[in-house]
């Protein structure tokens, strides 16, 4: 969920059920050869747009395009539409790349250094309404030299750089010939990338076909589509069925199909955490004390084993407890007692209906999650009750996220976010004071100069342990004026009808059903024997 406004998991359909016209999978008859080549599966959002130029697949992997860059199963970085990994020269400021010989768009034109450029130089416009800029903002400039080669100059040395020429290339003899805000391409895509959109039916499926220019090779799968289904229980429904070969499913749902013998589950780590945003602007939920008691009452551990059925670990942070940039010191056990002590301390006396107040104000806020969202929806009732044993009280209220956004300066809620590749990608979007209120951005408006400094420093700084020094930093000053209640992170289920070889999962961000997922290397896939 962040401000590209893709909406990805963040965003929610209104339907529950979604009547897709699509062939039962491995249905036999005159289509059997073509459903062999086939595969449906069920996603529970689409996106707004699918232009790179307004963030559409900014960490890889999406299916239409490709990056100088790409990520393995490993999540190492390899050459894509790049010959080879950049030459890095000048301290760290001039990242060298150059192009793949024969690499052509769908529509025949060949790839050119060209491309790159304006596809980088549209982002960082401020004219283009792309919000995660800011993650390219050590980009000081972007030139072609000849017709295969691209150098990067940085305004200073950043460490991450490599990991963010992930990003898709798109045409400049399609894409620059319109309004990167409203323009065709924005449901009208022209990439490199593995399969070519042919269908988007809003609201109901797309459709996409192999490319037959793609550089990789002819994929197997030769028809690839996404069904939107928004709601859990009828997208397990359609999988068992038949209606789907495969499915995004929340845990409990997942779990039903482990005897099916003709289906298996992928079970995919992410950096995708579930957290509270505590507003600043607000007299509770800006209120330190409040922070910190509601971070010390919740019971992560009970989230993790009854809401995702033991598919996640507890967050105590933005970084997962597994991560290398994890700052071990910060792993906290509930205590109710010193939450009440912090509350007493500050004034937050407790009434007779066991609700704190302090000045006549009661320890009172509104909590909205996204309607249709089981998983957020447990996870905001569970936050409500333990707070309450704080002395809190938390108003739970589900709504669209049209409702939801203009409150977000004042009313907390249930959000979702994660970067992979690096500390930096996603922690400054969603920290930094500089970006306080910026749609999706930081939307706690949180303003703290200690964390303000270690982002800083985790940027600019190419020695390892300088950047790790800075985080650990930042995740303990999290501790001390906690802006969000950080609550689980979630573990992404799929499962799949078993008919293809070669599936495999990637550790994931919060972005996930249409790129990442088993179906992040389809073009790979191979028929089963």
């Amino acid at each position: 969920m962040t401000t590209r406004r893709i909406r990805g998991a963040a965003a929610v359909l209104a339907t529950a059920a979604v009547a897709t016209a699509c062939s039962a999978p491995g249905s036999g008859g005159a289509d059997g050869e073509a459903a062999a080549g086939s595969v449906v599966i069920g996603v529970s959002t689409e996106p707004d747009t699918l232009s790179p130029l307004l963030g559409y697949g900014k960490d890889g992997n999406s299916k239409i395009f490709d990056g100088l860059l790409a990520r393995d199963a490993d999540m190492n970085l390899k050459p894509a539409l790049a010959r080879a990994l950049p030459k890095i020269t000048d301290g760290g400021r001039t990242y060298t790349y150059t192009l793949r010989p024969g690499v052509e768009f769908s529509d025949g034109e060949p790839l050119t250094a060209r491309d790159v450029v304006f596809t980088y130089r549209t982002v960082l416009d401020d004219a283009t309404n792309n919000t995660a800029k800011s993650e390219l903002a050590a980009v000081k400039d972007v030139r072609a030299v000849g017709d295969d080669t691209v150098v990067f100059t940085l305004h200073h040395p950043y460490a991450p750089f490599a990991a963010r020429t992930v990003l898709p290339v798109v045409p400049e003899h399609v894409a620059g010939k319109q309004d990167p805000n409203t323009g065709a391409f924005n449901t009208e895509p022209v990439g490199t990338g593995p399969y070519v959109l042919v269908d988007w039916r809003k609201g109901e499926k797309l459709t996409f076909k192999a490319n037959p220019h793609y550089w990789g090779g002819a994929p197997k799968v030769k028809k690839l589509t996404m069904a939107i289904v928004a709601d859990d229980d009828v997208r397990a429904t359609r999988l068992r069925s038949g209606d789907l070969d495969g499915a995004v499913l929340p845990p409990n749902l997942a779990a039903t199909f482990k005897s099916d013998d003709d289906k298996k589950t992928y079970r995919a780590t992410s950096y995708d955490f579930r957290a509270v945003s505590l507003p600043t602007g607000n007299p509770v939920t800006g209120d330190t004390a409040i922070r910190r008691a509601l971070d010390l009452a919740v019971d992560r551990q009970a989230m993790v084993d009854k809401i995702l059925d033991g598919a996640g670990r507890p967050a105590y942070g933005p970084l997962p407890v597994d991560d290398p940039w994890f700052a071990q010191d910060v792993e906290r056990s509930r205590d109710l007692a010193e939450a009440g002590r912090l509350l007493d301390a500050a004034g937050w006396k407790e009434g007779k209906d066991g609700i704190r107040a302090k000045d006549g104000r009661p320890a009172r806020f509104t909590l909205y999650y996204p309607s249709g969202d089981k998983v957020r929806q447990d996870h905001a009732l569970a936050y409500a009750s333990d707070a309450k044993k704080a002395g809190i009280d938390v108003r739970v209220q589900s709504a669209t996220w049209e409702v939801i956004e203009p409150r977000m300066k004042h009313d907390a809620v249930l959000a979702g976010f994660g970067s992979i590749g690096d500390p930096d990608f996603g922690l400054y979007t969603l920290l930094h004071s500089s970006l306080a209120g910026d749609g999706f951005n930081n939307m706690a408006r949180y303003d703290d100069p200690a964390v303000d400094r270690a982002l800083e420093t985790g940027r600019r700084t190419q020695d390892p342990e300088a950047r790790k020094a800075a985080y650990d930093d930042l995740q303990r000053a999290l501790m001390r004026d906690p802006g969000y209640t950080f609550l689980t992170h979630i573990d992404h289920m799929y499962v799949l009808a078993d008919r293809w070889k070669g599936l495999t999962t990637q550790t994931e961000p919060h972005e996930h059903g249409f790129a990442a997922g088993p179906w992040w290397n389809v073009e790979d896939w191979q028929p089963a024997p």
